[in-house]
């Protein structure tokens, strides 16, 4: 199920925690174009439908329909400019998102051949929590998970035991 350079421990506990919030039988709207874990959600029995790749800083129209009982966005806000306006414009009444927190030990990620794949933000919890509040959003359930990776270092060591992202499952308000 979680093959290649994918990464294998983010996408087990991003399923697990979705499974234990968001019910099959609920329609889901994934921002972000088709990836591999949308390809997951719905090898698990989940009703997904990617966005197109439209700038959600600029054109919010695709979730400003009620035709999605929960909005999923996994890795998504740290690319956005302004998160919040995506967040206040959401007609579904569910979302789940997923977010790297910022580490004291490591800048945020920028890359060096892809001008679109870089964070605009990398949050401390409190920092999200506010932003979905603000949004309209009250948090129901959340969950931090290490990202431990097979190098040799003082970095690979801290992030056997320091969280890198925070999920959240939140209902509006």
């Amino acid at each position: 199920m979680y093959e290649g350079k994918f990464p294998k421990k983010r996408y087990k506990h991003t399923l697990r925690f979705l499974k234990e919030v968001a019910p099959t039988t609920q329609t889901i709207l994934d921002l972000g174009v088709d990836n591999p874990f949308s390809e997951i959600m719905k090898k698990n029995g989940y009703d997904v439908t990617n966005t197109k790749g439209e700038d959600l800083d600029l054109d919010t129209s695709a979730v400003q329909t009620d035709a999605y009982d929960i909005i999923t966005a996994f890795e998504i806000f740290e690319h956005m400019v302004s998160p919040f306006n995506v967040l206040q414009d959401i007609k579904a009444k569910k979302l789940i998102a997923s977010v790297p927190l910022k580490l004291w030990f490591a800048s945020a990620y920028q890359s060096k051949t892809d001008e679109r794949d870089r964070h605009y933000h990398e949050f401390e919890d409190w920092q999200f929590d506010w932003l979905l509040e603000k949004a309209g959003w009250r948090i129901k359930k959340r969950k931090k998970i290490t990202n431990p990776v097979k190098k040799i270092g003082i970095r690979p060591i801290l992030r056997r035991f320091t969280p890198r992202y925070y999920i959240v499952y939140a209902e509006r308000i």
